[in-house]
């Protein structure tokens, strides 16, 4: 017979939690529901609650043992808790029930003595009241981050206030402690599901087996003195107090969070790749269109020492000589009673070298065209050399792109103007040296970078 009731009523329970799964599962609302951040203690979360709850106490267990009587009848318990939740899976309730149990000895098994000499006990559980340690097992649904449903066990101590009375079978009814009543220690041990209903009311079914360290609470005592037991299976409801706008940390689920956030990084860090994939490719592209521009830059198609991107006479035959812009520079024939002294010398590696380090090393003013007095020496060794051996000697000035079209101009022809001047104080023919100036028009490296920009501003040279 007990053994049906207690599967009876564990049928029952699983039942109604089932169907409360149905209907309480969380809709999230980032609007009144937030995430907080792992691992920042329990102030942002809800953690007190308190709960009423009403069921049926009996004197017996579902986990079996020795009763002195044979029928147990159920009877109405009712009775409330206040719950601190102390992390995401302990929590410590502490639990006031009353109520009545109440067994009898009209059911036995065919031919069985009766347990008990007596026919029947009533006692008045005045109160019990315990302190359990409350254990989450887990949550049904751990995709959510705020869980529907939370299964859990308890285990505690405490103790029980009652008055028994026993009735014999003449009906004789005996008060076991007439003035007063009895205190004796006990041992709850429960299990239950709470189900969400709301943001702040939960639904709270649980089964209490508790274990008194006395044999008189149904006021029968017989040897061996093993302890009486009762159990109460109850439902009831859990309000939550605090903000409602912060989640209950019972129902917060930490690897459901956890995951949140790695998702949430992982597509902030995928955007981030992304982003830089995307100037990575802007930068290769600019890189190949500066190539390409430097290639154009280089090509010279006729030989004639000036590239096809500043040629501005493009297909000059072999052997002309051409000005800075590629175009064949004058002849000029001599009248007939001209005597035309030629020039024996050839132009050497040492002759170039002389000239390469005149220009490397000429420096002028910051904005202007007056020639620093350290590049005087350099110049005094190419003055030599051109009076010397008689080459002629072509100058051009060149600009970056700082200032305006017109500034550098006007700057790189005075400063090449500048150079040939002072040759010409030094005794070289004037009509062997050539100056122009060609402005930021002919750059020979990018004007984007510092060091592009200090290339193309220079004097270049071209000897003869």
């Amino acid at each position: 017979m007990k053994k049906s009731y207690n599967k009876k009523i564990l049928i029952a329970c699983l039942m109604l939690s089932t169907s409360l799964s149905a209907i309480s599962q969380e809709i999230p609302s980032s609007s009144t529901v937030e995430n907080p951040e792992l691992f920042t203690g329990t102030k942002v979360y809800r953690t007190w609650s308190i709960g009423l709850n009403a069921g049926m106490l009996a004197p017996f267990s579902a986990a079996g043992g020795k009763n002195d009587f044979s029928k147990w009848v159920p009877q109405l318990g009712y009775g409330a808790y206040i719950k601190y939740q102390a992390s995401h899976t302990i929590g410590l309730q502490l639990d006031v029930i009353r109520g009545k149990l109440k067994a009898n000895n009209d059911k036995l098994w065919y031919g069985a003595a009766p347990v008990s000499d007596l026919a029947s006990f009533e006692t008045d559980v005045n109160w019990a009241s315990s302190l359990s340690a409350v254990f989450n097992l887990g949550n049904i649904n751990w995709s959510q981050l705020h869980t529907s449903i939370q299964p859990y066990i308890s285990v505690g101590g405490g103790g029980i206030n009652f008055n028994p009375k026993t009735t014999s079978k003449t009906g004789v009814v005996v008060d076991v402690k007439p003035t007063g009543s009895l205190t004796e220690f006990y041992l709850p041990f429960g299990l239950g599901i709470r189900a969400n209903l709301g943001k702040s009311v939960n639904l709270n079914i649980g089964y209490t087996m508790t274990y008194v360290d006395a044999d008189n609470l149904d006021g029968y005592l017989k040897s061996p003195y093993l302890g009486d037991k009762f159990s109460y299976a109850h439902a009831g409801l859990e309000f939550v107090l605090g903000n409602s706008k912060k989640p209950q940390l019972a129902r917060h689920n930490p690897p459901a969070a956890m995951a949140g956030k790695f998702k949430d990084k992982y597509i902030a860090l995928q955007s981030e790749i992304d982003a830089m994939e995307q100037k990575r490719k802007a930068q290769i592209a600019e890189m190949e269109a500066m190539r390409s521009e430097m290639q154009r830059m280089k090509t010279d198609t006729d030989g004639d020492g000036v590239s096809d991107y500043f040629d501005k006479c493009p297909n000059t035959e072999k052997g002309v000589q051409v000005d800075g812009a590629g175009c064949p520079l004058p002849v000029v024939l001599p009248s007939k009673d001209t005597t035309i002294i030629r020039n024996t010398y050839i132009v050497t590696d040492a002759d170039r070298k002389i000239a390469a380090d005149t220009f490397a090393n000429l420096e002028f003013d910051f904005g202007k065209s007056t020639i620093r007095q350290r590049s005087y020496r350099y110049m005094d060794n190419l003055s030599g050399m051109l009076i010397q051996k008689g080459f002629r000697l072509k100058l051009s000035g060149h600009t970056d792109s700082k200032g305006s079209d017109e500034f550098n101009m006007n700057l790189s022809n005075n400063r090449a103007n500048a150079v040939k001047d002072y040759l010409v104080s030094k005794g070289v023919d004037a009509n062997k040296v050539e100056a122009i100036g060609f402005g930021e028009t002919q750059p020979i490296e990018t004007n984007r970078t510092e060091r592009g920009r200090q290339a193309n501003r220079r004097v270049a040279f071209i000897l003869y």
